[in-house]
């Protein structure tokens, strides 16, 4: 993503060991001294490595420091499946870093989101992780050169409907819009955009207007951001009928044929869809 970068910002790119403890505590350090730092982490996977610099220094440092100090840190992370990487280059934890106050959590669905956030993201005073559907870097859509900001903290109306609300992330987005496009139903696709913080009132607003919802993620499905997503709702007053597809519960094949149903599928979101709508 930011090849030849270099040769038009010499002075500010730095080419790093792939060290993401030493990346991201190196950054953490220069926007604590005015910069505003943004790492690019080859594979979310690897987030594992830069746990502790981003979950007990950078995200603690402004609330550590009664407000004085602040960390506006940009962190993108390619993440999840669908490019047959196998399970150490495949996984995503979103969800782990939606559980960490004081860092914002955000996951683009196309090209054009991505810019906005990374915007959004750059003039946000508080760190911002960014987790990149790898599935997504080969799609196209058109995107203006000039700058714009997709706000964070702010779901997205996808598309309107009557019958039953979708609550897709990141690459799910687009599974659920070809599976609406098939069916005779109202679908309404809502993007969360951030997984924190969560704008549950927008969500809440369109569950309530449908009356049924399905939440849909690429990440595994046990303890899931579509766990916080179901809960929320329920505490907002949703009282419909609601479920959730995430991926089984299983390490990411290297096998593509595996790969493709580890994840959910649009016959899978279908049959989810019917069972709700019966």
């Amino acid at each position: 993503m930011t090849k030849g970068l270099v040769l038009d910002f010499p002075d500010r790119v730095l080419d790093t060991p792939i060290s993401e403890a030493a990346i991201t505590g190196v950054a953490t350090g220069s926007a604590l001294l005015g910069k505003r730092p943004i790492l690019e982490i080859q594979f979310s996977d690897f987030l594992t490595v830069a746990i502790d610099q981003i979950v007990n220094e950078a995200s603690k440092i402004h609330f550590l420091s009664q407000g004085s100090q602040s960390v506006p840190m940009v962190i993108r992370a390619a993440s999840g499946s669908g490019t047959g990487a196998s399970a150490q280059h495949s996984q995503s934890f979103e969800n782990w870093f939606t559980h960490v106050p004081g860092l914002i959590v955000a996951m683009p669905s196309n090209a054009y989101d991505a810019k906005g956030i990374l915007v959004s993201a750059v003039k946000n005073n508080n760190p911002v992780i960014i987790f990149e559907p790898k599935s997504l870097y080969k799609t196209a859509m058109e995107v203006p050169d000039e700058l714009y900001e997709v706000p964070l903290g702010v779901a997205k109306q996808v598309q309107s409907g009557d019958d039953l609300t979708i609550i897709a992330i990141g690459r799910m987005v687009d599974v659920a819009k070809e599976v609406a496009n098939h069916l005779s139903y109202g679908i309404e696709i809502m993007d969360p955009v951030t997984l924190s913080p969560l704008d549950i009132d927008s969500l809440a607003a369109s569950a309530k207007k449908t009356g049924r919802v399905l939440i849909l993620s690429e990440a595994t499905q046990q303890s899931g951001i579509s766990a916080e997503i179901f809960a929320q709702l329920i505490e907002a007053g949703f009282d419909g009928k609601i479920s959730r597809l995430g991926a089984k519960f299983m390490p990411i094949s290297a096998a593509k044929s595996v790969e493709l149903g580890q994840i959910p599928t649009q016959a899978d979101i279908m049959q989810a869809i019917d069972t709700l709508l019966s």
